[in-house]
């Protein structure tokens, strides 16, 4: 599963990319714990995930095939 990252969380892995062998459905939920066990300097990051384009809860279901996003909260002015 490829995962595009943004901001806060691109400068803490250093890349705009996650790539995880994960080849079953999982739960945004189950994402979120896998990314901070294989990703420890996320730890405390707050952010959502998008999946095709749109904001899921945790209880949703990400398919491999599926376009992947974490993006952390963004302010304005």
């Amino acid at each position: 599963m490829k995962i595009k990252i943004f901001a806060s969380i691109k400068e803490k892995i250093g890349d705009d990319h996650i790539e995880l062998p994960i080849h079953d459905a999982i739960t945004v939920k189950e994402l979120k714990e896998r990314l901070y066990i294989d990703y420890p300097e996320l730890d405390g990051e707050v952010f959502q995930v998008a999946v095709n384009e749109s904001f899921e809860r945790d209880e949703s279901t990400i398919a491999p095939d599926d376009v992947v996003a974490l993006i952390p909260p963004v302010s304005g002015g």
